[in-house]
């Protein structure tokens, strides 16, 4: 067994637990509803009844895409049996259109990081080979109608990304907006996605890693965007623009290092475990792309030098951001457990192997 598949093998129970105890957990819970009038005092299983867990609206939504990745690769019983119940009490169709109902009530609400991890559910509940979540896909159709509709509109008329590393990023959100629209057989969404990321980041080069990162951070606003083209442009164009925009990532960059968090009750500090999460599993998944292009395709001598240091690079670090935002994920302490799972999991199947 690979050095990968063993994590992911001593975790996969750990992180199903969590995700039980999340979607027990209704308070606190940080609703972010805009209050209409005096009047308007819904509680927030009244207004999210799929998602009125896990403190706020998105992380209850990618808790519950942890839950279907968890039983797609494998959890032990009885948990199996506990997930799949889960999934499909809060999962059923007409949750899901009272959430679709809300989203399209509110265009704005949880725009665009929520919108990207709902998509990324939906997706993954359509693609499912396990009959308790493959049936919960019709459901699905409506919420995910709806934020492609609003997917759409923002990339028509946002001018310029969002680039910092919490949750208003706009790359985080368009990668998972693409990687649905692909597995749900939306192209006119593929292509407009593809058009507003080309739009907003073709140009980018030399990305300033000396900036990062900064003390709230659960994303690198670099490696984001880097994940992003790598699946907008395909193996050969990545590898020529990759180059370029990594051209100041070095081995001594801060953002290849683990962060230091020195209090593990604030919420905020705590998105630092995230963020050494979400960058593992960004620079496998650019390594991968790297390599799949044999280091370097048609770039010249030189350059094909380059693209085997950023493979080296990206490797040595992904495995050395992940430990300590493991342990945090599968804490008694709630600012962390309620949503790093998801992030540990999605870095843990990025490895290879």
């Amino acid at each position: 067994m690979s050095e990968a598949a063993a994590l992911r093998t001593a975790f996969a129970d750990r992180f199903a637990a969590v995700a039980l105890d999340n979607f027990a957990q209704a308070y606190p819970y940080a609703a972010h509803h805009t209050t209409a009038g005096p009047d308007d005092r819904a509680l927030p299983v009244e207004l999210h009844p799929a998602f009125a867990s896990s403190y706020d609206w998105h992380s209850s939504v990618h808790m519950h895409w942890l839950a279907t990745r968890l039983l797609e690769t494998g959890v032990t019983f009885p948990l199996a049996d506990r997930l799949g119940t889960a999934l499909a009490a809060n999962l059923r169709a007409e949750n899901l259109a009272v959430e679709a109902e809300y989203l399209r009530r509110h265009p704005l609400y949880e725009r665009p990081y929520g919108w990207g991890w709902a998509l990324a559910l939906a997706a993954s509940v359509a693609n499912s080979r396990v009959p308790v979540i493959a049936t919960l896909a019709p459901g699905f159709e409506p919420l995910a109608a709806v934020l492609f509709d609003h997917m759409l509109a923002w990339v028509a008329t946002a001018p310029e990304p969002v680039r910092h590393g919490v949750h208003g990023n706009s790359a985080f959100a368009l990668r998972h907006a693409l990687l649905a629209a692909r597995a749900l057989g939306r192209a006119d969404v593929e292509d407009a996605v593809t058009d507003a990321a080309q739009r907003w980041f073709l140009r980018d080069a030399g990305w300033p890693f000396a900036w990062e990162r900064s003390g709230q951070d659960f994303l690198s606003p670099g490696f984001v965007e880097a994940e992003l083209m790598a699946a907008v442009l395909g193996a050969d164009r990545f590898t020529e623009w990759g180059t370029a925009f990594f051209a100041e990532l070095t081995e001594t960059s801060t953002v290849l290092a683990p962060a230091s968090v020195l209090d593990a009750h604030d919420g905020q500090q705590v998105h630092l475990f995230g963020l050494g999460l979400s960058t593992s599993a960004a620079a496998s998944r650019v390594a991968v792309t790297l390599r799949s292009n044999g280091t370097g395709g048609e770039l010249g001598l030189g350059n094909k030098g380059r693209v085997a240091q950023l493979i080296e690079l990206l490797e040595d670090a992904a495995p050395r951001l992940l430990p300590a935002g493991l342990e945090a994920a599968v804490s008694d302490e709630f600012m962390s457990s309620h949503w790093l799972a998801t992030f540990a999991w999605d870095a843990l199947e990025a490895l290879p192997g």
